[in-house]
């Protein structure tokens, strides 16, 4: 499973989201996710893909696409 698929697993089993809501251009904030949840989806991350996230600055103003990128960098390293 790649990184966007993590993402939209996530964002859809644990927060409701509908696959069809979500672009790499989707703002966080569209999404309806607050501080606490984007804090909640990043735990969910790291433990899905044993990466640490700890360094990455995720805010509602980060899109899906951005996220995804940051996975990608940290899988990669």
């Amino acid at each position: 499973m790649n990184a966007a698929e993590v993402v939209n697993t996530l964002l859809e089993e644990r927060f409701g989201v509908a696959r069809g809501e979500v672009t790499a251009q989707t703002p966080l904030r569209h999404l309806r996710l607050d501080s606490l949840a984007l804090e909640e989806l990043r735990v969910l991350i790291e433990e899905r893909l044993d990466i640490d996230l700890e360094e990455v600055s995720l805010t509602s103003r980060d899109t899906v696409g951005q996220l995804v990128a940051a996975i990608d960098d940290k899988v990669a390293a």
